[in-house]
Formats: structure tokens, sequence, C-alpha cells
């Protein structure tokens, strides 16, 4: 038996048996189908009215087939020249091209698993070495990566009946609590890293590669520090011609400097703090001596280190991109008071301000017992960490200071 078969020429003739009603299924579908997925993203395939398929500019990843677009498929199957599908074929390929597409099917896993599943990818892990002990940073008060008993080349190998056992430093039994954790795969887990966690933990892993195999046992060591993120400033040094010494102008002059610089940089929540003031004489070469000012002070975000936040309501609340506006528009402030002396037709007046001899100087500060130390922590060198027991740091400096007396973490006195 033959038939007309109106996607080819009139003339055309196919052995192919009647084209029976599709089911219901797919008869009562719309010519236009979206499909979309249990996620914040969107596939989605477009049919016009020929049938034709459009993906849309939104499609990324997952099933976008549609029933329209199996039609298409099998309407390409019949024009082309290969062998043809039987009808129960044809209708098991329809139905399985539909199952893909149908938002019920879409629904494999739970958003709670999936958030799940990308939340483990995100986890840092750090692995053991049969070298060295492996250094590892975590931060104040946070969690800290994933501390896996095992080499990397023994990640991805098959190991039978392995047992972990992690120590402390002072060679007690990790405890398992709402602090730390030991997972069942041997993982080592802090939740609130404290001061009082730093320090050389080491893990003992017994296993075998095959079960005939006599028991291995792997001793790995990890130092844990704690760290925290240095407090940093701007510190401006400027020099200005002033009156006498011992002059009551000077100390004027000072505090109204003071209050500008302050109002100069209101909205960026920063703050100014006068470090010193000095008067001194100056000779200067063919012009005797001259009384000078040498003004020190700093630009110090807010919120930055224990300042306590702000409400960052008039600018952004990174500290850095605030200081950084900070320093650009103080730069700015002494620049036009020279522009503004060139300019002048009248003589100096006794106080003002020395062009060139503005100083910007980046500071960074640690808290006492931190420091800063790119040749012991070249892994975390921009990091105050915690200092190892013979060192100390007293004060809010960058280093840690050298202390044979002291035996603990984080010392802040020998």
């Amino acid at each position: 038996m033959t038939r007309e078969y109106s996607g080819g020429k009139p003339s055309e003739r196919h052995p192919l048996p009647p084209a029976s009603p599709a089911p219901a299924l797919f008869r009562s579908a719309p010519a236009h189908w979206t499909f979309h997925r249990r996620s914040r993203r969107r596939s989605s395939v477009h049919l016009d009215s020929h049938g034709n398929d459009v993906l849309g500019q939104e499609a990324v990843g997952g099933a976008v087939w549609m029933e329209g677009a199996s039609r298409v498929l099998l309407r390409r199957a019949r024009e082309s020249r290969r062998p043809r599908l039987c009808r129960r074929s044809q209708y098991f390929l329809l139905l399985f091209l539909h199952l893909l597409a149908s938002p019920s099917i879409g629904y494999f896993y739970s958003e709670r698993y999936l958030r799940k599943i990308i939340e483990e990818a995100k986890i840092v892990k750090f692995v053991g070495s049969n070298n060295f002990p492996v250094k590892i940073y975590v931060m104040l008060h946070q969690r800290s990566p994933h501390i896996l008993c095992i080499t990397e080349n023994l990640r991805d190998v098959e190991l039978i009946d392995p047992s972990f056992h992690w120590h402390t430093p002072i060679d007690t039994t990790v405890p398992d609590n709402s602090s730390v954790k030991v997972t069942t795969t041997g993982s080592l887990i802090f939740h609130n890293f404290t001061e009082e966690m730093s320090g050389i933990y080491t893990c003992s892993l017994t296993y075998k590669r095959i079960p005939e195999e006599v028991e291995k046992t792997l001793q790995l060591k990890y130092v844990l520090y704690a760290y925290v993120n240095p407090d940093f400033y701007y510190q401006f040094t400027a020099r200005y011609h002033s009156a006498p010494c011992n002059s009551i102008y000077n100390v004027s002059f000072e505090k109204k400097l003071l209050q500008i610089l302050s109002k100069l940089i209101v909205d960026l929540s920063c703050k100014i703090t006068l470090n010193k003031s000095e008067c001194h004489h100056v000779k200067m070469q063919r012009a005797g001596l001259q009384n000078e000012l040498f003004f020190t002070f700093s630009v110090i975000p807010m919120e930055n280190g224990t300042k306590g936040p702000d409400a960052c309501t008039k600018s952004p609340c990174d500290p850095v991109d605030r200081l950084n506006k900070a320093k650009n528009l103080i730069e700015r402030f002494f620049t036009q008071q020279v522009d503004i002396l060139e300019k002048r037709s009248e003589p100096l007046p006794e106080i003002y301000y020395i062009q060139g001899t503005l100083q910007i100087v980046w500071i960074n500060l640690c808290r006492p017992g931190y420091g800063m130390n790119a040749l012991i922590h070249p892994n975390c060198p921009d990091c105050c960490v915690i200092c190892n027991p013979g060192t100390y740091n007293p004060h809010s400096g960058i280093h840690c200071l050298q202390c044979n007396s002291s035996m603990a973490y984080g010392s802040t006195k020998c």
C-alpha cells in the first residue's frame, strides 16, 4: 500500500503504512512548548507554526526535548531515504522523548539534595604529605576546611577496612563535640576555630589494599594556625611653613586643618586621627632659618578591625575602596592648596603648605599575639597569623618577636 506524503513532492509515493492518529497524550499538547526545570535557570524550546524548532536564548543545559521536537525528528526520518521506523517504534520514541521533557520527570532530585551537592563542591579540602607537616590556616571563629586523613596518592585508591585516629597537639584523642568533628571517612572539621586549637595534629591511617595484605599504618601531621585579617590605614605626613613655634596661631591652624579634612571624608565613614604635630626650625639653603610644622595623621575606615561596624549608608561598605577614595580626596585637597598659592597675587600667608612634602604610607597592623611573616607563612603572606611558640607580639605591630620562654601559641608577653 502506498500513500501520498504532503512533506515531499506531490508525485512522490512512499511505501509506508498509513499513519495512525497520535495518542491523546500528544494530540492535546500545544504547538508551543516551554519546559521549566526546578532551578533558577530554565531551558526552553519554541516551535513555530511550521513545526520548526527554535532554541530559546535562555536554554542552559538540561533536557530541552519537547513533544514538538520529537515530531520534527519523525518527520525528518520519513523524508530521509533511511529505513523507516515501525509504528510501535514511533510511539515508543514519542513517549520516551516526552518523558524526558515532562516536568514530573524533571524533579529527579530535591532542591535540598542539589543544593547540598553544590555546597560540597565548594568545600576546600586538604590532604597530608609523607614528607612534611602540612600548614593549614583557619580564620579565627570560622569553620575550617576539611582536613583529610589521607595522602594525594591514596585519595583515589580503594582502601579496605580503613581506620582513622586523630590526636590533638597535647597527644589526646580529638573529641567529637559541637566545635570539632571527625567524619566517618576520617575528615577533621572545626566549626568554631579558636586560638587554643592552633597546633600540630596527627592522624594515623590503618588500611589494606587487598584483603590478603598485611595492614599498613600511615602517620600524617598537620600544623593548624589561627589567623585574622590585618587592620590597615593610611598615614599622611605633610609640612607647613608656620608662625614662630611658640605661637598660638599654630595650634589654631592645626585644629582647623583637622576639621576640614574630617569634613572632607565624612561621607566615606572614615575618621582622621592626629598622630603627631611638631614645630621645628629648618635651615634652608640661601634662605636662613624658617619655622615648619610637621603634621602626621592617619585615615582609618571606621568598621575596620575592632573599631565596630557602621551603617555604611552613604558609601560602599568595602573598607579598602572607601579608604582609597579618602586618600584621593586628601591628595586633591593638598594639590589645590598649591594651585591657589600659585595664582595668588598677594604675599604668601604666614602659614601655608610646602609643595611636594605630602607623603602617604599604607600601614598594616596585627592584634597582639599575631604577626605577619611571608617567609614562615608563604601561603598566607598578608594574614596576621598567630605567633608560634618561642615568639610573641605584645602590641599592635606586624611582627612576632623572639622569646625563648614563650611556649604557647599567640603569646602577648615574654
